[in-house]
């Protein structure tokens, strides 16, 4: 769908709504007290520093979840709960793609996962060590691990559908996620919780029944006094959840036998922890200090691709059968947060210090060197990765009265950020070559560990200061204008700026609408990160060496220094509300030039002019590298209507819908490649796919919640539009398929303060599309990875809730 399109549909329907609906019940709507007045007028703090305002009463589109929402959700994990709840967020569950098994990102509008701000508190959070290098949603991106921060530290979240770089930094091309942490001096609650797949599914070459993925979870929060006017809230989670598997027969000649599935292709098995700790105390009657602390420790253990017992990465003496190599992912993220706000001559005044760090762990389990014949090692530890963040920020608003039909909204501060990278080799036998069979593969099957040539450590600075003001040049008419300037110390610096504003025709009808650039810093993972892995492509292991963009190797091959993304983003909506109805609707278009991808796989055999570019000892070579300009479009659409009965009960009705698309708009190119003859790939037709294609067109959200005495129940059907799997041959290519997922769940409250509660996620066993015999190969990836809403099955779950 074109831009010009998207944005004369949305004005034309903005209009027809505003001269047929609002403006006919201008007065009924001035006199009419709605009966959803607490859905209508939550306050949001996202998307301005200058004017609270409620959330139907925003220049921009922001959705507001809330905990209660959160909580009625099976799925303990965050990102996937937002999936089902916010119209433009999804979230793929990928296997067998390593670290990101452990981290799966989620993507807003479509984009990639590092273009979307995620913020505690309105401070920015640090970023998740790993990478994305592997072949599925957000390959080359680093985003903040959002399953580092439980449910139960939250007490809502805020969505910002918009641009906001000019207002917040780095990022923000798609939005903003802003998770704001439970504020409680008293009171607490403590949940626990199992769930469990009972599911049956048809793979191509065989159908089967599990019984698998358990998962038990115990959270809870608790409030504490601090003195007589200050709080403590503390927060828990511990959960274990046993892994999946949705693989199906492996025929070769190799496997065990030809009736078994050797994969395990699925949700890893996971332990976990968490504390997170949030606090305020008031100094006197003018300022006080806050701050928070979280501390989280979590191990998932995954699965390689199996080898069979021909495999030349196995030694038979070890294991005759075969085996299945097992990644122990290790993640220990760690957060502080200390500041003071009050009042500072006049101005509003907020300073903060926060930090943030997360490490991730590897070892390489039930594996081998086969370098290193019958003497190598079975376990290995692969080394680790580790982000760090220190953000310095001051920020200070105003209100002026000069005039206007409002006071003149005045903010600005500034924020200093240092991060560092770094990456440890692991041990000798997980990345070394031996001397036993020296014409076999270095290091452990499934995931060499790091080497000592990988040793990173690196480091950057950068500063940032902005204005923003926003005030009404007339009763009905708003304006908010914001510019931000950064300067960094590796890639140089960036301008971006903001105009919004907003037309309220009468209470019942308006018009908003924004126009905005916006930047994506290089991340240091994408410049520097650098290591060795075991790919197969068309079934065949190869050693591919990850080089950063300032390696000899890499420059000869073309790459070069990486700068920022750039973008624009333009914005129109329409807000209606009447009684207990609300609509919003909103077009976007996100152009976005030198986005950062990760380079196709140059294999030393694909030509002699390759081979001379690399080393002997490198078997292929890939990097990052700017060129990809692409432009997105899309219309968001929420509508809630609550009717409340009078002997059946409240009903609140919501309908959500998302359609976007993205085109290139320009591939990258190199000119050292573009010479020799046949010229490798830089970014193939899988590629292109990832990056344009891998969320669907259309996901749209229809949910209904009801309450009556003790007891309510909530109900959602979420609708996914097919996406095409591209392979890197056009006839292999096949569809996801149009599914629609339907959750349930039912909840009683008990005399006793307490809330027992039951249902289904995907009650009907939707699945995607089987993945085709002729790409399948050996039976692992049943289903594909990118398919939008995973491919894990039935979910059933039972939970019992203690206030107290």
């Amino acid at each position: 769908m074109k831009t010009s399109h998207i944005l004369k549909s949305a004005t034309a329907l903005s209009l027809t709504l505003g001269l047929s609906l609002g403006i006919g019940l201008s007065a009924q709507a001035q006199d009419q007290t709605s009966a959803s007045d607490e859905s209508i007028t939550e306050v949001v703090v996202t998307g301005t520093r200058t004017v609270k305002r409620s959330r139907l009463d925003t220049l921009a589109p922001v959705d507001v979840i809330s905990a209660e929402s959160l909580k009625s959700q099976a799925s303990p994990e965050l990102a996937e709960t937002l999936s089902k709840l916010a119209p433009s967020i999804t979230f793929p569950r990928p296997a067998i793609t390593d670290g990101t098994d452990s981290v799966r990102p989620a993507s807003l509008r479509g984009l990639a996962p590092d273009q979307t701000l995620v913020l505690v508190n309105g401070k920015r959070r640090h970023q998740s060590a790993i990478i994305n290098i592997n072949g599925s949603v957000g390959r080359g991106s680093t985003a903040v691990d959002l399953n580092t921060i439980p449910t139960a530290a939250l007490d809502r979240l805020e969505i910002l559908r918009d641009g906001a770089s000019a207002q917040y930094g780095s990022d923000a091309i798609a939005g903003v996620v802003n998770l704001m942490l439970r504020k409680s001096s008293s009171g607490g609650n403590v949940t626990a919780s199992h769930s469990q797949y009972y599911t049956t599914y048809d793979a191509v070459r065989s159908s089967h029944e599990r019984r698998d993925g358990k998962t038990y979870t115990l959270s809870g929060w608790k409030g504490f006094k601090l003195g007589e006017d200050g709080y403590l809230t503390a927060s828990m989670e511990i959960k274990h959840r046993e892994p999946t598997s949705r693989g199906t027969l492996d025929t070769r000649a190799g496997a065990p036998k030809p009736d078994v599935v050797t994969s395990r292709y699925g949700d890893p098995e996971e332990r976990l922890w968490t504390v997170f700790l949030n606090w305020a105390k008031p100094l006197n009657d003018e300022w006080e200090a806050y701050g928070w602390a979280s501390y989280h420790d979590r191990r998932n253990q995954s699965a390689a691709n199996f080898r069979d017992s021909l495999n030349t990465g196995n030694v038979l003496a070890l294991y005759p059968q075969g085996f299945l190599p097992m990644i122990d992912a290790t993640t220990k993220d760690q957060s502080a947060s200390f500041g003071l706000r009050g009042l500072l001559g006049g101005w509003d005044s907020d300073f903060n210090l926060s930090a943030g760090s997360n490490r991730l762990i590897y070892r390489t389990q039930n594996s081998v060197n086969a370098s290193f014949g019958a003497t190598s090692k079975k376990s290995f530890y692969s080394g680790y990765m580790q982000y760090n963040q220190v953000v310095a920020s001051a920020t200070f608003s105003q209100a002026f009265d000069l005039g206007l039909p409002n006071d003149l909204n005045v903010a600005f501060g500034f924020e200093g950020r240092s991060e560092s990278f770094k990456i440890r080799e692991g041990e000798l036998q997980s990345y070394a070559l031996g001397t036993v069979a020296p014409t076999a593969a270095a290091g452990a099957q499934g995931f060499p560990g790091f080497t000592p040539a990988n040793r990173t450590d690196v480091s950057r600075d950068n500063m940032g200061a902005f204005v923003e003001v926003d005030t009404k040049l007339s009763d009905k008419f708003q304006v908010a204008a914001a510019v931000r300037a950064e300067e960094y110390s590796d890639f140089g610096s960036n301008v971006t700026g903001k105009l919004s504003g907003r037309y309220d025709f009468n209470p019942a009808f308006a018009l908003r609408g924004a126009i905005s650039t916006g930047f994506k810093a290089p991340s240091l993972q994408q410049q520097y990160f650098t290591a060795t892995s075991t790919n197969f492509i068309s079934g065949v292991p190869y050693d591919i060496s990850t080089l950063p963009v300032s390696n000899p190797t890499a420059k000869a091959l073309g790459a070069q220094e990486l700068t920022s993304e750039d973008s624009t983003n333009t914005a129109l909506g329409a807000v209606f509300r009447q009684g207990s109805f609300e609509l919003t609707l909103d077009a976007y278009k996100i152009e976005i030039n030198d986005r950062i991808i990760f380079s196709e796989n140059i294999l030393r055999t694909f030509s002699t002019g390759v081979a001379a570019l690399l080393p002997a000892s490198v078997g292929g070579a890939r990097f990052f590298m700017n060129g990809v300009d692409t432009e997105t479009t899309g219309l968001d659409l929420v509508a809630r209507y609550r009717l409340t009965t009078s002997n059946m009960g409240q009903f609140d009705f919501g309908l959500a819908w998302n359609n976007g698309t993205t085109e290139i708009t320009r591939a990258p190119t190199n000119n050292v490649l573009s010479t020799l003859s046949p010229a490798p790939s830089l970014f193939g037709r899988v590629s292109e796919n990832l990056l344009i294609g891998s969320t669907p067109e259309n996901k749209g959200n229809l949910s209904v919640d009801w309450k009556s005495g003790p007891w309510s129940a909530s109900a959602n059907a979420t609708y996914y539009s097919n996406i095409v799997v591209a392979q890197n041959t056009a006839s292999l290519d096949y569809n996801n398929g149009d599914k629609t997922l339907v959750n349930v769940a039912v909840n009683y409250k008990t005399p006793y303060n307490s809330t027992v509660s039951f249902g289904a996620d995907n009650l009907f066993d939707t699945y995607p599309n089987q993945t085709p015999l002729g790409v399948i190969g050996n039976g692992a990836v049943a289903f594909s990875n990118r398919s939008p809403f995973g491919f894990g099955g039935r979910n059933l779950f039972v939970r019992y809730s203690q206030n107290f």
